[in-house]
């Protein structure tokens, strides 16, 4: 069973800043530091150090060869990477403020030239019962899941950015969603802010899927129509929150994968996601999967 993850490859640019800019407003930065990220590459990154074997499919231009690196690095296969003649990567401009949260403006770049001949030949390389993760930072995302599930693969959609353009995707062919709670509101159209009210109107829009409900300090919920299971936060000092859910995400699906059970893999994807947040950056900030066993056992 082999993981692809076709997803963003960017080279984030972040902005150390006291508080977010206003509208009209001019600020200076503390600092600007350049990272290897992308949420395809983070969670790419996340399984890898997890233990996953995993396949990495993009495009990047050629001033974002060192994402390769960091993708071999992590243990990932970059093989289906394709780089492009012309073009840029994408990138991100990330304000991080004081108490260590974020706000991201993104340009696409080489993650919105993916073509259909370039999903096609990815694709061929995978097999049914195969996972593919997707994120929302790359183009024909319809085509790709409606071609992913005719080959029988497991598809994970974690809908983020959250836009119209999810809509245009085929839901229903979606085997597991990993989702905040305002991505949650935006599929479903409810009001509620209870998570047994968010995961409801989840499973009743999607009653074939399985869900994982990230909620930052209130912790996370998996549901299916089975189970429903909480898992709580462990404590950390915030530093940055841009990799958290890319961590969590990974190494859930990495723990899933080598068949531990949906209570030790939220667990699991928990403790890493409490060391990402005390570091900065996005991919740099993702453990290996020994350190996250040594410091929570």
């Amino acid at each position: 069973m082999k993981i692809l993850n076709f997803g963003s490859l960017n080279i984030d640019n972040v902005y150390q800043v006291d508080h977010f800019v206003r509208k009209g407003e001019t600020i200076s930065s503390k600092s600007l530091t350049l990272f290897s990220g992308g949420k395809g590459l983070n969670q790419s990154v996340a399984l890898g150090r997890a233990g996953a074997k995993v396949w990495h499919a993009g495009s990047i231009g050629k001033d974002g060869l060192f994402l390769l690196e960091t993708l071999r690095t992590a243990g990932v296969n970059v093989f289906c990477v394709r780089v492009l003649e012309e073009g840029k990567t994408g990138n991100a401009i990330i304000q991080n403020d004081a108490e260590g949260d974020n706000c991201i403006l993104l340009y696409g770049g080489a993650n919105q030239r993916i073509t259909r001949e370039q999903i096609d030949e990815t694709l061929s390389h995978f097999s049914a019962e195969d996972f593919l993760v997707l994120q929302n930072e790359v183009n024909e995302l319809p085509y790709l899941v409606q071609k992913a599930h005719e080959k029988g693969m497991r598809i994970v959609l974690n809908p983020s950015p959250m836009d119209e353009k999810i809509f245009e995707i085929n839901l229903s062919l979606v085997d597991l969603f990993v989702l905040n709670d305002l991505e949650a509101a935006e599929l479903t159209g409810g009001t509620g802010t209870e998570p047994a009210t968010m995961l409801a109107l989840l499973q009743r829009k999607f009653p074939s899927a399985c869900f994982v409900l990230t909620l930052g300090p209130q912790g996370a919920y998996y549901a299916d129509a089975k189970q429903t299971i909480w898992q709580e936060i462990y404590p950390a000092k915030v530093v940055d929150t841009t990799a958290a859910g890319d961590t969590f995400t990974g190494y859930f699906l990495a723990a899933i994968l080598e068949g531990k059970s949906v209570k030790a893999s939220l667990g699991l994807a928990a403790k890493a996601a409490a060391i990402a947040v005390s570091r900065p950056g996005a991919a740099p900030s993702i453990p290996k999967l020994d350190e996250v066993l040594k410091m929570w056992n």
